[in-house]
């Protein structure tokens, strides 16, 4: 017996806490009409100074809906949202599913080619992206012609707000491209009734309701397919295990372009029919105001947030005194971290845990409970797993492992996605019968608490964003005085674990490490470009040519 079907940590959970979770909802759009029927008038959004209420949101969301229907949206079709946390990117969501079709995320900090490639593998058919997004970058990808999008929507950061706060909106413009749609004046001129409406509901719970961009563990970014049911069932999740009561406010610390964000914030407040307090860019002045004036009581995001509002000279603790539900995922959090932030704060931070492909959350840390710290590691819990999820600890064959041993972490639940976007080879390599097999590395107590030590491969996870190595390594190879780069993470208080390179120069070149540190910055999205670089006459290799990444850590 290896004690994972005992499940230990079921006596970790409260007194009365349920271990079984009655689904509510079949699919997210059940969640959000809910929302709507039973709220219609009630905040949904605060943005600065507008509050939209659910029946604005749905209004808009069918605006958009009926538009990709018009224009050729067929069920199974994605939409391309490239957003920050901004209003639209609710409504975006919303009219995907609504259109019979799928979310697209695409990450705002992404470079040109970037985008080129997730709009390659996702292969939209219609794009909703910010204007000063489009104007700088997206246009010129899919002038190229490769993309397969037929349709753009445009909106500004600025649209359903008159604060125009610089903290946030610096350099920000309304532009108004001509060939594109303009979200606004569409859903301002939309009539129920007008064009083409009957809206396109053939949704059912396995059906792909995100597209989300991840590294994984095994390679280059995949596509995870997170359906309705696993974004029904994780946002409940986050309901019932916090205990956050319907109409509590959300605080979107987190990108709502991320799986955390998504789950933890929008598909979350839905369920709540909860105002979600979204503050397009995360800055800590602006984050306390929102705090101050919205009174949000839930919030999750990675540490590196928390530490940023912990050294703001314009944070309070005061400021933030209504958030009874604080959690950190994306990352590990070093136990005196996590003591210190307490201490300026003014609240617990709760460990969460899971990736992209677990729809956000397998474990948590009951709210009222403080993650114990392994005795020999030093090593802060991630938390226990949450309803309906078995964890098991396996070896390199699969088999399980002791309670207390060292092996990767393999989850099972409802959670867990059905696989990767048009890759069955990936997909064959990390899901087995339903279960998850992470790449990360822990062990579990014997009272059920799960702990992290370190990644099965050598992916940096760089302030919660996940950074493979070969992606930095071409951009360095690109350079014309590199002769061989290789990337490891090291250990960085701020961001956990931050990317450092270490360089070749080719001969009769001289390489300076903060001109290679620029040009990476100009190639890569702001999480992945090395903050170092060592400039060395030749990388560790084994017999064989390949290069010993863990002597260079």
């Amino acid at each position: 017996m290896t004690g994972y079907d005992d499940r230990p940590w079921l006596r970790a959970y409260p007194p009365g806490r349920p271990t079984h979770l009655r689904r509510a909802f079949a699919t997210a759009l059940d969640v959000f009409d809910a929302a709507v029927a039973q709220a219609p008038q009630q905040p949904a959004i605060c943005y600065f100074d507008q509050t939209l209420t659910w029946a604005q949101v749905d209004h808009a969301a069918e605006a958009l809906a009926s538009l990709l229907i018009a224009r050729g949206f067929c069920p199974g079709d994605r939409l391309g949202l490239c957003l920050q946390n901004d209003p639209a990117f609710v409504v975006g969501l919303v009219a995907a599913w609504k259109a019979g079709g799928t979310a697209a995320l695409l990450s705002p900090m992404s470079t040109a080619e970037e985008l080129a490639d997730r709009l390659a593998a996702f292969t939209p058919s219609a794009l909703l992206v910010l204007e000063d997004l489009y104007t700088e970058r997206v246009r010129a990808v899919l002038a190229a012609g490769t993309t397969g999008v037929r349709m753009v929507v445009t909106v500004s950061a600025l649209d359903g707000q008159s604060t125009d706060d610089p903290r946030v909106f610096d350099g920000v413009v309304r532009r108004r491209p001509a060939d594109t749609v303009d979200l606004t004046a569409l859903v301002d001129g939309y009539r129920p009734g007008d064009g083409a409406t009957g809206v396109q509901r053939r949704i059912g719970p396995p059906d792909v309701a995100v597209l989300a961009a991840t590294s994984g563990t095994t390679g280059p970014p995949k596509g995870a397919q997170l359906t309705h049911a696993n974004l029904a069932f994780n946002a409940q999740v986050y309901r019932d295990w916090s205990g956050l009561k319907t109409g509590e406010p959300v605080l979107a610390l987190s990108p709502i372009f991320h799986v955390t964000g998504l789950v933890g914030g929008v598909a979350l407040a839905m369920l709540t029919m909860s105002p979600l307090v979204l503050t397009h860019r995360v800055h800590p002045g602006v984050i306390a105001e929102a705090a101050r004036t919205h009174r949000p009581v839930f919030t999750v995001a990675v540490i590196t947030a928390y530490i940023a509002l912990a050294d703001s000279p314009d944070v309070e603790a005061d400021d933030l005194s209504s958030l009874r539900l604080r959690y950190s995922g994306g990352a590990p959090i070093d136990p005196e971290i996590a003591e210190s932030l307490e201490d300026r704060l003014g609240g617990y931070i709760h460990n969460i845990y899971g990736q992209t492909e677990t729809t956000s959350p397998s474990h948590a840390v009951p709210p009222g409970t403080r993650a114990p710290i392994d005795p020999d590691s030093g090593v802060l819990s991630v938390g226990v797993p949450v309803f309906d999820t078995v964890v098991r600890i396996v070896d390199d064959d699969g088999h399980d492992l002791p309670v207390g041993e060292i092996g990767e972490l393999v989850t099972m639940g409802p959670q867990v996605i059905p696989g990767y976007w048009h890759d069955p080879e990936a997909t064959a390599d990390a899901f087995s019968g339903g279960a998850l097999h992470t790449g990360d590395v822990g062990f579990m107590d014997a009272d059920g608490w799960f702990y992290l030590v370190d990644r099965k491969k050598d992916m940096i996870n760089a302030a919660g964003y996940k950074v493979w190595p070969s992606e930095v390594e071409r951009v360095l190879a690109s350079h014309p005085d590199i002769a061989e780069a290789a990337v490891v993470g090291i250990p960085d208080e701020y961001r956990g674990e931050t990317v450092k390179a270490f360089v070749v120069a080719r001969p009769d070149t001289a390489l300076d490490a903060d001109e290679v540190i620029a040009y990476c910055r100009e190639n890569l999205a702001a999480f992945k470009y090395p903050r170092e670089v060592e400039v060395v006459g030749a990388l560790p290799r084994t017999a064989t040519g390949k290069i010993l990444r863990r002597e260079l850590r």
